[in-house]
């Protein structure tokens, strides 16, 4: 009698097929699991591949054109005319100085970031974790525009950083460096001193978050070994902190140095008249109606950051984001 329990119990083990249309796709898909994750897929990918990649590819077959001197038409012959006018000194000139200053925005916000994230992964624990991720995540959720023209009237000549230094009796500081060729200019917001330090400002959380989790990967007890082994704190730090979390940097710096690479809203509007590879790009295209040229300009960062990825890619970066 057991014996025969055990078939009914394995038949009705089996659910019966379900009716309809939503049955019949519901068995194919069990059937064929493969095929459930390509139509789960396919939006992604075609928003991915024909969007994204599609307006990509558009854009360095763009490049690729001239424009006419004389109609100022677009001449859709194969050229590199148009990559060599990036060689032409005014326009070697943006992109030197966008570079370097996303070389500098990147270091100065890793320098920052640093003793924020080793505060937060070491000593912070329960409310002050918490505080420590809303202050940090704070600023993002706020108008990017709001923050800028904040910052705007804070570094203005009448600003409250101007007043502050007055107030210290440090106004001639102040002067003296506004008064240097490069980085100087009639206030800080006006300056590329106040470029500078608002990029630095805005980018700031994409580089606390990446080092704080590669810190907090850190065991305790190598820092307590290091300790033992009669290491100097600044030992500890170049011989098995910075080595150990250099990785984080590093993931921090791909959003730092990109974004600034590619922002022109910022320099637009502290700034001096001299351009950035952002506002390069919307000039050419808008106003001058180079859209080759704009174009041309557009794949400088892409390449830049495709060899900027490729070394963060050697160093782990990619573990730590």
């Amino acid at each position: 009698m057991t014996a025969a329990a055990v078939p009914t119990r394995v038949a009705s083990a089996i659910l019966p097929g379900g009716g309809g249309v939503r049955g019949a796709l519901s068995d194919a898909f069990w059937r064929r699991p493969k095929l459930l994750l390509l139509l789960m897929l396919l939006p992604p990918v075609l928003w991915l591949g024909i969007v994204y990649i599609g307006s990509l590819i558009a854009l360095l077959l763009q490049s690729f054109f001239s424009i006419d001197e004389f109609s100022g038409l677009i001449n859709r012959q194969f050229t590199l005319k148009t990559y060599g006018d990036l060689f032409q000194a005014a326009n070697l000139d943006i992109i030197i100085r966008t570079v370097t200053m996303a070389a500098c925005v990147t270091l100065a916000a890793a320098a920052v970031a640093f003793p924020i994230a080793y505060y937060a992964a070491r000593y912070a624990r329960g409310r002050w974790k918490a505080l420590f991720y809303l202050a940090v995540m704070l600023p993002l959720w706020s108008s990017y525009l709001v923050k800028i023209y904040a910052w705007k009237l804070i570094l203005a000549k009448e600003g409250i950083l101007t007043w502050l230094l007055d107030r210290l009796h440090l106004s001639w500081l102040l002067d003296a460096w506004l008064s240097l060729p490069v980085v100087g200019g009639n206030s800080l917001s006006v300056s590329f001193t106040g470029t500078f330090i608002v990029f630095v400002y805005v980018w700031l959380p994409f580089m606390i978050l990446p080092v704080q989790a590669a810190l907090e990967r850190v065991p305790g007890n190598l820092v307590e070994a290091s300790s033992d082994l009669g290491a100097t704190p600044g030992q500890t730090f170049r011989n098995v902190l910075f080595p150990l979390a250099l990785p984080g940097i590093v993931a921090g710096s791909i959003f730092t140095f990109s974004l600034t690479l590619g922002d022109y809203i910022v320099p637009q509007i502290i700034g001096t008249s001299r351009l950035f590879i952002g506002q390069a790009v919307y000039a050419q295209q808008g106003t001058a109606g180079n859209i080759p040229l704009a174009a041309a300009f557009t794949v400088v960062p892409i390449v830049i950051m495709g060899f900027y990825l490729w070394g963060a890619r050697r160093l782990g970066a990619f573990d730590a984001l």
